[in-house]
């Protein structure tokens, strides 16, 4: 279950390191050209080092793009303690601090630069057969591209580097480092073996996956243009061409055509039951919570009487990532995500471990067994009650609502939770995410008689951490970052058709609409996808980010235990979004470097948030 980061872990040695302090794009992991790569191995090595930028980021998973996004959207508030003041500046588009995001900044970059030099060195190379040449540049190609996918995504302008090389590379156009992000998910879909990978590394259809989202953005944010105006402005009409920067041209038509190919010929499909994507389903965890269990009838101990005797999964309830079958990739649904494992720790990287889980936690100061079968956390991103009562009056039947969002007054949830925990909860809402959350569960040999994650009793042994039961480095289940459900509504929305919607909504047992409408197309995604980090850019693309933001204010919210309402900072919502078009602030020493200059939106009183109080 658990093998490219271990794969990863080792695979650094392949490059020389240099310790990370304040850079823009210099060459992180130098590889002696001239023979490399000498065989095989030394490819998959320079690979893995590409790969492991993903865990490297998970480290401070708070200054990831993903991370913000989910923040940003209109899904999530910020949340967190009353120091926490990152995330709750991130849900309102301000600053909190000079260098908020550096780290992410720094680190995609050192990704970026391995894939660049291991690119360079397959070009000429005759080591390798041409299908693994052919595999491994694609898949090089596919990580530099989503890397600078989230750069961009994040800050916008950010400087373009292709090649290896240590020199300061500066702003260019904004729309070259999107065109090359295209080029290079066009190259790994047209390139790379058709063949469906579950060994951790990517492949053909998930490249055609990704094309198809960064397409999506890149047409619709930039159709008006490419000033802060432009990109903010409700005028939605999508580009249908990109010139790229080999002289060819991409178009909508081509785009598509990888999209059905992905549908038609990948292999991945939909998981029968929407909730078992989850880890709540997992075997330890469902025979014990109300949601995804069932009585188990017996006698009484008079031999006569029916009772209840215990409980059970309801039939369907089964986790995919269950390692029942060990080695198996049993998610047929999942086309890219970050894997984790048991040897995180402070003493080698914390980004073995899925510290998304722990950010969006329930905010601690409770026993397991008023919170089970959600662990705790930080309390980042409880569910915006707009998200809820939007979904409750726009598809009521759904059931996607429960499985995705728990309610804390629903006694199938947490029956015995006290709102509040810690005493400093900043937006505490009545929601919980469950899609990134981590999950406890019962365990007799422990004190109190619950595990802080589920992890610990479903795979037992020596964790390298200081103690078994570590809630800030327990949770290893995988953060999928593109599901197949995604690449079906693309399809409908490329295509203009309700193919991939009707077939999104039957796993959800709802009924097929009968014409397609982008207002359909748009809720699909939203409830499909809510609280996976996606609905941002989705938002920013289809111009209607600005107005969605604005349903955010007056919502009822809790500070510190005490009722309150999520009120307007800096502005407003609104206000901020359409200052910034949504793009982050560049980090200060980047802005020093010379390299790039600041972000609009970020340079006034306006965009420093002082507190929520």
């Amino acid at each position: 279950m658990k093998k490219i980061y271990l794969l990863a872990a080792t695979a650094i040695t392949a490059f020389s390191l240099a310790s990370c302090g304040i850079n823009d794009v210099e060459n992180y992991g130098e590889i002696a050209s001239g023979n490399f790569p000498a065989s095989e191995a030394d490819a998959d090595a320079a690979l893995a080092g590409i790969y492991q930028n993903l865990n490297a980021v998970n480290a401070n998973p708070q200054e990831s793009f993903l991370y913000y996004a989910q923040l940003a959207s209109d899904d999530d508030l910020g949340g967190g303690g009353v120091n926490d003041k990152l995330m709750q500046a991130e849900d309102l588009l301000c600053s909190y601090n000079a260098n908020m995001t550096n780290d992410f900044y720094v680190q995609r970059y050192e990704g970026i630069s391995r894939a660049n030099t291991l690119i360079q060195s397959l070009q000429g190379s005759s080591v390798l057969s041409d299908e693994k040449k052919a595999q491994t540049l694609g898949e090089a190609k596919f990580l530099r591209a989503f890397y600078y996918y989230e750069l961009s995504s994040m800050y916008g302008n950010v400087p373009l580097r292709v090649e290896p090389g240590g020199q300061d590379i500066k702003q260019g156009d904004i729309l070259d480092v999107w065109k090359q992000i295209l080029m290079d998910l066009r190259d790994a879909s047209r390139d790379m073996p058709a063949k469906r990978r579950s060994d951790g590394h990517v492949d053909k259809y998930t490249a055609e996956a990704m094309l198809g989202r960064a397409w999506l953005f890149y047409s619709g944010f930039f159709c008006n243009g490419t000033t802060i105006a432009d990109e903010t402005s409700t005028t939605y009409n999508p580009l249908t061409s990109c010139d790229l920067p080999d002289g060819t041209t991409l178009t909508k038509q081509d785009v598509i055509g990888y999209i059905d190919d992905c549908v038609d010929n990948s292999g991945y499909s939909l998981v029968s039951d929407f909730r078992n994507l989850w880890a709540y389903t997992n075997r330890c965890t469902a025979p014990d919570y109300p949601y995804t269990n069932e009585p188990v009838m017996g006698k009484a101990h008079d031999g006569v009487t029916d009772s209840i005797v215990g409980y059970k999964a309801k039939p369907g309830i089964k986790w995919v990532e269950d390692d029942l079958n060990k080695g198996v990739d049993n998610n047929p649904e999942s086309m890219f995500a970050i894997k984790f494992n048991k040897f995180a720790s402070w003493s080698t990287t914390i980004g073995y471990a899925n510290g998304y889980a722990l950010h969006f936690g329930v905010r601690g100061g409770q026993d397991y067994s008023k919170t089970f079968p959600f662990g705790q956390g930080w309390g980042a991103g409880p569910v915006a009650p707009n998200l809820v009562n939007d979904w409750k009056a726009t598809e009521p039947n759904d059931m996607r609502l429960k499985a995705t969002v728990a309610d804390v007054n629903d006694k199938d949830e947490m029956p015995d939770y006290t709102r509040g925990g810690w005493a400093d909860f900043v937006q505490e809402t009545d929601y919980y995410a469950k899609k990134w959350a981590p999950i406890t569960a019962k365990n007799a040999d422990v004190k109190g008689g619950y595990s802080c994650t589920f992890e610990n009793v479903m795979y037992p042994g020596n964790w390298d951490v200081s103690g078994v039961e570590n809630m800030q480095l327990g949770s290893i289940h995988d953060l999928v970052l593109i599901r197949f459900a995604d690449v079906l509504l693309m399809q409908s929305e490329l295509k203009e058709d309700v193919a991939g919607i009707n077939h999104v909504r039957e796993r959800a047992g709802l009924p097929p609409i009968g014409s397609y409408s982008l207002t359909a197309l748009q809720n699909e995604r939203r409830w499909e996808l809510a609280c996976e980090g996606i609905r941002w850019n989705d938002l920013r693309r289809w111009h209607i980010a600005a107005a969605a933001l604005q349903k955010q204010n007056g919502q009822k919210i809790y500070y510190c235990g005490q009722e309150d309402t999520n009120t307007p900072h800096n502005g407003g919502y609104a206000a901020r979004y359409n200052a910034t078009a949504g793009f982050q602030k560049m980090p200060e020493d980047q802005v020093s470097i010379g390299t790039v200059v600041q972000n609009e939106g970020w340079t006034t009183a306006e965009s420093e948030y002082q507190g929520w109080k």
